[in-house]
């Protein structure tokens, strides 16, 4: 058996968002350098068995550039990523979820050229920009802990009755249509004081009962006299919306991750606590 290299960070990002952002093409291009006078303008990934991944490094003076390119051995969300480079050298990433930290290993097989310990540096010096990226990303967070079980509390937050409840501090009309699993399309919506149908169409990226849920908006909906367009606005499309439940003993903790649009920041803080709030007065009065 080879040897290999092991470099290692622990990242203040639950488990799902440091997979996420590890993973997309649309971050990898943001955080895959060692260093300032490197990047990695164009970034393909197939994250599955069989998968095959390109990622183009470059020098910002134009003076090299190569692939890292390999093909998956083996992938279990949110828990392991095994690859073979291209030159036939392997690579294990693990993540050990913490709560809201997660712990990174990257094993590697060594190459012959460079010196261990300079492909070292190099190898953690990446992991290290990974870190700062995911941490910096601009987000609004917000939590709250409900005494009731993560089951119990993941069915009210999507009940459609409960839902009209605890959203309605950010529309007194708030509802969804649409359902509530992975791949499906789902509209967010409400009413103006003249009866105006707006809000956000959204897709559900990821749907882990009593764990995890994440919302990729899509665009605003704005409805005319007899039919209704989805617009994909700049500040709107691509965003995240994130959904994390935490059981603790009896109590279970909700952390709620936004990406942050202009001008929005003051309005998210004020309505977030309390629309979880609410939440949280639903579910121990249900459930105690």
């Amino acid at each position: 058996m080879k040897s290999r290299i092991s470099v290692n960070a622990r990242i203040n990002a639950p488990v799902e968002k440091v997979w996420y952002v590890m993973t997309d093409p649309q971050h990898i291009v943001g955080w895959n350098a060692a260093s300032e006078d490197w990047h990695c303008p164009t970034a393909e990934n197939n994250l599955i068995e069989g998968g095959r991944f390109v990622y183009r490094m470059a020098a910002r003076d134009g003076s090299m550039e190569f692939d890292f390119s390999g093909t998956y051995d083996k992938v279990i969300d949110y828990q392991i990523i095994e690859y073979t480079l291209d030159d036939e050298r392997k690579v294990t990433v693990t993540f050990q979820p913490d709560g809201l930290n997660t712990f990174i290993i990257q094993a590697f097989e060594p190459e012959t050229t460079f010196p261990e310990d300079l492909q070292r540096d190099g190898w953690q010096a990446i992991l290290d920009n990974f870190k700062r990226y995911v941490e910096n990303l601009p987000v609004l967070s917000y939590s709250i802990e409900i005494e009731a079980s993560a089951d119990k509390v993941f069915k009210t937050m999507l009940d459609d009755d409960q839902y009209r409840r605890w959203t309605t501090v950010f529309n007194p009309t708030s509802r969804f249509e649409g359902k509530w699993q992975k791949g499906e399309s789902i509209k967010f919506l409400g009413s103006d004081e003249q009866g105006n149908v707006g809000g956000m169409q959204s897709l559900v990226r990821e749907f882990i009962p009593n764990r995890f849920i994440s919302l990729q908006h899509i665009g605003e909906i704005q409805t005319g006299v007899n039919n209704e367009n989805v617009q994909n606005t700049e500040s709107w499309s691509g965003a995240l919306e994130n959904y994390w439940y935490f059981p603790s003993n009896k109590v279970t903790m909700v952390y709620v991750e936004t990406d942050r649009f202009p001008g929005f920041d003051e309005y998210f803080n004020d309505t977030w606590p309390k629309a979880l709030a609410i939440l949280k007065k639903i579910c121990e009065e249900q459930f105690s």
